[in-house]
């Protein structure tokens, strides 16, 4: 057909129905539950046959024909919605396309509100579609018509997203609340720069508390990249064509239905935009501050690392770049033992709302640094939840030195104290910085002394072990081990009974020579020493 058969025909096929409605399913690839559909606009003119959409729609947007023919869809959506109710058949939210046209030279609102309800459809059954390029040259027009839409009670999705030139801004600046990604980005391979793209925009939605249904979907495999990035929602060829009303509505009543479940909600406290700024004052302090963070989320025990800082590849080590740490899965640094240790934290932290800390062993390798073993401890927080999907904000620092120093004074404790119970000998750590003691199981057994002991050495000098006379010098040589003396000793008189021991103090200090914990033991003098 021409372009004038086009116009001088679009009256005629609207009164005979050439110009028809069919519907395309929206379905979770989590589930296989059908959570809407799309009425799509169809021209079949009875001589000339089917009518491409591509063909029939430029021209009734250039002639002002489009509004009309955008009115006369929302009513089908309706009248289908109307029929579902009489049937008995629950219905399923219907989205219906509105031009640009419509939103710059019509009161399109008011009008499909008069058509909703002389037809008595609720508006939770119909949902709005306008396309990114609507947004285009009138932002302060397409605002206002969010508002009103809004303020009807309907659900606004913005079509084709990220088929236009100014996505990031559109998405910034418009209240839209549900996003139709144009899955053109994934034409031919799957990932690659179009994956990385579409990832980021569906995390991106996430955090704008948007949920995202992608189009076009015509593979299992693209289908299955999309649920494994956090995008279960789909439309396509995959599941089905658009089809017709009697074979949307025998579908509908056949297939399990479900909601369309609200997109991550971060807790009160957080500003997902200021977070993402990174101008703001939260992105300076997650990349410069904070020491090693990083935000993941956890979702029936698969993590996804979103954003790492700096810190956090520094603190790793092994010469692993942010981008590897991004691609890769979290887990396979872990064995079973430390996996199952980090999800029950997980678990802590979801249940509690609060901080939750564990220490895991990892397994590293790089090609410059070969494979190592890293103890990392992790403080961990949900800040955010969408349906069962959480998301975490984490700090880690790595421990490995601290924890081999402790496993090698384990062992050695462990020896000694079976040295010890043969010979008169008393020994215990003291951390510099803390002021903390943690005595052996001799002090512990013979002096009652608990496992920890802060402040020291004022608990022991008030407990009597060191007698009055000695607590000064005492207190001395612990200001001497703060200032890096590396070897102190004397005969002291311990306990009530004033029995003469030889103290000693030797000092370990820090990759920066600073003071950093003491080794003190307690002999007992012989008569003949």
């Amino acid at each position: 057909m021409t372009k004038q058969e086009y116009i001088d025909g679009f009256e005629k096929a609207l009164r005979e129905q050439h110009i028809y409605a069919v519907y395309q399913p929206q379905i979770n690839h989590a589930t296989g539950r059908c959570i809407g559909a799309e009425a799509l606009m169809r021209w079949k003119d009875p001589e000339s046959g089917v009518q491409y959409p591509s063909d029939f729609i430029p021209v009734l947007e250039e002639s002002g024909l489009i509004f009309r023919a955008d009115l006369y869809m929302f009513e089908r959506a309706c009248l289908l919605q109307k029929t579902c109710m009489e049937k008995g058949i629950t219905p399923l939210p219907i989205s219906v396309n509105m031009s640009r046209y419509d939103i710059i030279g019509h009161d399109f609102p008011q009008e499909i509100e008069q058509i909703r309800k002389r037809l008595a459809v609720p508006v939770r059954l119909l949902r709005i579609e306008i396309t990114e390029s609507s947004a285009i040259g009138g932002m302060d027009r397409i605002n206002e018509i969010l508002k009103q839409l809004h303020s009807y009670g309907y659900v606004v999705e913005m079509d084709d997203f990220g088929s236009g030139y100014s996505s990031l801004n559109v998405l910034k600046d418009l209240d839209i609340d549900v996003i139709k990604l144009d899955m053109r980005f994934l034409s031919g391979n799957i990932g690659g720069r179009g994956g990385i793209i579409i990832n980021s925009m569906v995390q991106m939605s996430k955090w704008l508390h948007t949920p995202v249904i992608a189009e076009g979907v015509e593979t299992m495999e693209q289908a299955d990249y999309m649920k494994s990035i956090g995008c279960n929602y789909i439309q396509g060829y995959l599941y089905s064509r658009p089809v017709p009303e009697e074979e949307y509505l025998k579908m509908i009543s056949e297939r399990d239905h479900e909601p369309v479940k609200a997109a991550m909600k971060l807790v009160e406290t957080m500003d997902a935009g200021k977070f993402w700024d990174t101008d703001s004052m939260e992105t300076l302090i997650f990349s410069n501050y904070v020491g090693g963070a990083a935000i993941f989320t956890y979702q029936n025990g698969k993590l996804e690392l979103l954003r790492v800082n700096a810190k956090y590849v520094k603190e790793i080590g092994m010469n692993i770049s942010e981008k590897e740490f991004l691609r890769s899965d979290p887990w396979r640094y872990m064995n079973l033992e430390n996996h199952k240790l980090y999800d029950k934290t997980i678990q802590k932290a979801i249940a509690s709302g609060e901080e939750e800390s564990c220490e895991t062993w990892r397994e590293f390798s790089s090609d410059c640094c070969g494979d190592d073993r890293i103890c990392i401890r992790t403080s961990l927080r949900v800040i955010g939840r969408a349906g069962e999907q959480y998301l975490f904000y984490a700090m880690i620092q790595n421990v490995t030195a601290e924890k081999k120093r402790y496993m090698e004074l384990f062992s050695s404790e462990q020896r000694f104290r079976h040295a010890s119970e043969q010979v008169n000998i008393y020994a215990w750590e003291y951390d510099i910085a803390t002021k903390e003691m943690r005595p052996c199981f001799r002090c512990m057994r013979d002096l009652g002394l608990p496992p920890l002991v802060r402040n020291y050495p004022e608990p022991a000098i008030e407990a009597g072990i060191f007698p009055p006379d000695y607590a000064d010098m005492y207190r001395d040589w612990h200001r001497q081990l703060e200032e890096g003396v590396e070897h102190l000793e004397a005969v002291i008189p311990l306990t009530v009974g004033r029995v003469p021991f030889r103290v000693r103090y030797s000092l370990e200090y820090d990759e920066n020579h600073k003071p950093l914990k003491a080794y003190g033991s307690a002999a007992l003098v012989c008569e003949n020493e």
